[in-house]
């Protein structure tokens, strides 16, 4: 729960300097939160994560353009230059490298069959891809205010990824259980007769 929160960081501190400021002021504490983030992580000798890296990158060229520029369009494009970007690295990763990186990631918990490895990296481009599109139509369709974007980047976005994993459990769970109930090979499927 606490590398959740503290992953959450830069995010929860942009909705927070938005309800007391404005999208720029929102900006700069998120890209200021991204890059303490990285410098704490490093003067505590923790791990840094590739997708801290792939964050604090796409924070500084798209906050910085925003902040540059002051124009809140790059801002509203980081949530989706940034899950298109994971989902390019998953799908590019399997197509052309032969790797999986859900099985890489999750490939010492849990056994599955190649076909489901490759389904579970594909669904979760997938979701990357669509939630990445969802976010454009939400910041450019013109239906949609800049606080209601906001919130819709900080919460929305939340709970499409928890019930995308919550979906994905359910899959694995009955995947893992059908893989578990079938029977050893070279089973009888008639009971010994004594």
């Amino acid at each position: 729960m606490k590398k959740f929160l503290f992953d959450l960081f830069p995010l929860i501190l942009f909705f927070l300097a938005f309800r007391f400021a404005d999208i720029y002021v929102a900006t700069g504490t998120a890209m200021a939160a991204a890059v303490l983030q990285i410098l704490w992580l490093r003067l505590t000798g923790r791990a840094i994560e590739p997708t801290h890296w792939i964050n604090l990158t796409v924070i500084v060229v798209f906050g910085g353009a925003t902040l540059l520029f002051h124009d809140d369009t790059f801002i509203k494009w980081k949530p989706t230059v940034l899950y298109w970007l994971f989902a390019a690295i998953l799908m590019g990763a399997r197509l052309f490298a032969g790797r999986n990186l859900m099985r890489r990631l999750m490939g010492e918990k849990i056994a599955l069959p190649e076909r489901a490895w490759n389904r579970l990296n594909d669904s979760w481009a997938g979701f990357f891809v669509a939630s990445g599109a969802l976010n454009l139509y939400v910041a450019f369709s013109g239906r949609f205010t800049e606080a209601q974007w906001v919130n819709f980047k900080v919460f929305g976005l939340m709970i499409l990824l928890l019930l995308f994993v919550v979906g994905q459990s359910l899959w694995l769970g009955r995947h893992i259980q059908t893989e578990a109930a079938a029977p050893p090979a070279g089973a009888s499927d008639s009971e010994p007769r004594g």
